[in-house]
């Protein structure tokens, strides 16, 4: 177990706080990081196996040491952190583009760059657009009640990374369920069979593009008679590609999508200021994703001391950005725990930051604020079909979002 050194800069909690936590409402941080929040900008906190590691909570040193190349995102090393047992189960498996340091990650992030600008996520608007609205259709014509999740905000990122990637849709529940283990599993073993399913679903698909004597237009099909056919990238590589941008292109909007709605009808004062003003919509979303922070916990391994703010983090330490403490730093934010449309938030870390920060940023905000708005418009009556407080949501060591949201309208 690596020991933290003792440091004489920020204050930290008298005991390291216990990471990660479940939240007890699921558009705010765990009550029990109250002590992170007042330790600013670095504390101490206890995974589930015992090892204390440092919880980055502050919003400038976070910035600054997601773009530091002496923290390493590589999975693989011995000191990286896990926040599960069920992580140990993948450990030893390459993970692309999020599980690698440069060069390597630069090689692998330059090939999918051109697949996922502003300008290509715009030209997708109208196939999202018409995405939105047929399940919207279906949802209308089938009337109240519906789970919001499984009806709309599942399916609508599924759909959307399926046309993008070159995916058959067919197959959806299939890779779903196994984004799910992955994820959620209660244990290694778990998530371990999980990821060699979809190892062997996507390694059969690759292998089925690499037959064909035409190539589709998916970013599959890119990779496979592009990079893979001309030597730049190995069968491994692109499978390990396929999983990474399969299971991250659905499950982290699709959650976004659902936490979003709820946190918007549980805040009647900002959903009505966002129905009167439609144009305030890209504004929403960006607070949305810097109150919500779905992704809690970013993980990183001291390769090298580092000394920072009066304190040394030392090498083979592990590092974890709280998200969702850090998009409330009060010395960033004015009233940060409230949700207000006329912020500038584009400075979050909801999306990671420095050379890690999310490649299908621009996309996830097309099919946001597509979606939402949409969702808003369409149905002007939406509502809660349960009470707020017996609708179930995510444990807080996974992506945060809701198991189901039940409305009405």
């Amino acid at each position: 177990m690596t020991e933290l050194t003792d440091t004489t800069g920020p204050a930290t909690p008298a005991d390291p706080v216990a990471f990660p936590q479940d939240r007890t409402c699921p558009y705010h941080p765990p009550t029990g990081y109250a002590p992170l929040r007042e330790a600013r900008p670095l504390a101490r906190v206890t995974l589930y196996d015992g090892r204390e590691v440092w919880m980055v909570t502050g919003h400038a040193i976070a910035r600054s040491l997601l773009a530091d190349p002496r923290l390493s995102s590589d999975r693989r090393r011995g000191e990286f952190p896990s926040i599960s047992p069920r992580f140990e189960g993948v450990r030893d498996r390459r993970v692309a583009l999020l599980g690698q340091d440069d060069p390597e990650h630069q090689r692998q992030r330059r090939m999918m760059i051109p697949s996922f600008t502003l300008k290509r996520a715009g030209g997708l608007r109208p196939a999202i657009q018409r995405i939105v609205d047929g399940l919207l259709d279906t949802m209308i014509e089938q009337g109240p009640p519906a789970d919001l999740v499984s009806a709309f905000a599942l399916p609508v990122p599924s759909m959307v990374i399926c046309d993008v990637l070159g995916v058959p849709y067919a197959d959806h529940e299939f890779f779903e369920e196994q984004s799910r283990r992955l994820l959620r599993g209660p244990t290694a073993a778990d998530s371990q069979g999980a990821r060699d399913r979809l190892e062997e679903y996507l390694g059969g698909l690759v292998d089925a593009k690499a037959r064909q004597s035409e190539p589709g237009d998916g970013v599959l099909d890119d990779l496979v008679h592009q990079q893979l056919g001309q030597g730049a990238l190995e069968r491994a590589d692109v499978v390990s590609l396929a999983v990474i941008l399969l299971v991250a292109g659905h499950e982290t909007t699709a959650n976004m999508i659902s936490l979003g709605t709820f946190t918007l009808l549980q805040n009647p004062g900002r959903l009505a200021e966002l129905r009167a003003d439609p144009a305030l919509l890209p504004a929403a979303v960006e607070e949305l994703m810097r109150m919500l922070s779905i992704a809690d916990g970013l993980a990183r391994v001291a390769l090298q001391d580092i000394e920072i703010d009066g304190t040394t983090i030392r090498a083979g330490e592990g590092v974890f950005f709280s998200t969702s403490v850090i998009n409330r730093d009060p010395g960033q934010y004015d009233e940060p725990d409230a949700l207000d449309f006329h912020r500038p938030t584009r400075h979050h870390v909801a999306f990671g930051f420095g050379i890690h920060q999310c490649l299908g940023q621009n996309l996830a905000r097309a099919e946001l604020e597509i979606a939402l708005g949409t969702l808003l418009t369409r149905l002007p009556g939406l509502r809660l079909a349960a009470p707020a407080e017996e609708i179930p949501f995510k444990p807080g060591d996974t992506i945060q979002g809701m198991l189901e949201l039940p409305v009405t309208w």
